[in-house]
């Protein structure tokens, strides 16, 4: 209790209260203690005069196009950020080099092309990352992932995929949902991997009846499980153009070395039968002088 007999929790209030009131607070955005909110605003570019302290930042539903690192820097403590519904795009390596305490991070409904190892490999903390609906994304390199071992929700649901490295989804252990559904799955023999692997993690797929092959034609919506099964028989039991042309090259060396080896075992008779003989005739002389 206070000297003046309020509970102390009823203190804090007050003076957390005080402080909010002096502490600047971005234009068309509401803050309160160490949240700030600008949803819907028609923002068009990142705002400024955001509290240093922000732990969680909601920028939806805007029309920012870029995120400057060295303004995210200064939000050192950010723990939640969510940017969905905006225009980023193009390149966003090193982006997040300075909010390294990042554990929520949505980038949903953007206008993103690839994710490479920069882009992300400094959130080593991030648990949720939300990049679907952007359907411009083509590309996630197959190490882009390696340094986010806390991940636990990932979604890429909705862009513009059609392959995934089975590499890129084993660098992370912790790793317990993935959105995968309504992509351009490319279900060939490359991807048979990815789809195996998809069927013997621990991993849950939501959504997983629109997890389906785009192409080829053949394959096309047919779930992933189905897919598996018809690319095993096709994939491990049919040769392809160049798996005939290395059969020949290994049957020619085959054949150019079994002759080879032949021509050289006859030299070698022939020569140790001269030898021998030649051997002979000299006793003969020998036991006649």
């Amino acid at each position: 209790m206070s000297p003046s007999g309020r509970p102390w929790s009823l203190s804090l209030v007050f003076l957390l209260g005080m402080a909010s009131e002096g502490i600047s607070c971005p234009s068309r955005c509401s803050c309160q203690y160490l949240e700030v909110n600008c949803t819907g605003q028609q923002l068009q570019e990142f705002p400024v005069d955001i509290p240093l302290d922000t732990r969680q930042l909601i920028l939806a539903a805007n029309n920012v196009s870029y995120l400057p690192a060295v303004e995210l820097s200064f939000l050192a403590d950010l723990v939640y950020l969510d940017c969905r519904k905006n225009l980023l795009g193009d390149d966003l390596d090193f982006t997040f080099i300075g909010v390294a305490k990042l554990v929520y991070l949505d980038l949903s409904f953007n206008n993103l092309t690839q994710v490479t190892f920069s882009t992300f490999s400094h959130l080593l903390s991030l648990v949720v990352l939300k990049i679907s609906d952007n359907p411009n994304l083509v590309a996630i390199e197959k190490d882009a992932f390696a340094n986010n071992t806390w991940l636990r929700h990932l979604d890429v649901s909705r862009t513009g995929l059609t392959f995934l490295d089975t590499s890129t989804m084993q660098d992370l252990p912790n790793l317990r949902l993935l959105g995968l559904s309504d992509n351009l799955w490319h279900c060939n023999c490359s991807f048979l991997d990815f789809i195996t692997w998809m069927k013997e993690s621990d991993v849950h797929f939501p959504d997983a009846d629109n997890i389906t092959c785009y192409s080829p034609a053949g394959l096309r919506a047919l779930r992933m499980a189905a897919a598996e099964a018809q690319l095993h028989s096709s994939c491990l039991t049919q040769l392809q153009k160049q798996d005939y042309v290395f059969l020949c090259l290994v049957g020619f060396c085959i054949f150019l070395a079994g002759t080879t080896a032949a021509w050289l075992a006859g030299v070698c008779a022939v020569v140790y039968e001269a030898h021998a003989s030649k051997g002979e005739e000299e006793e003969e002389e020998e036991d006649t002088a």
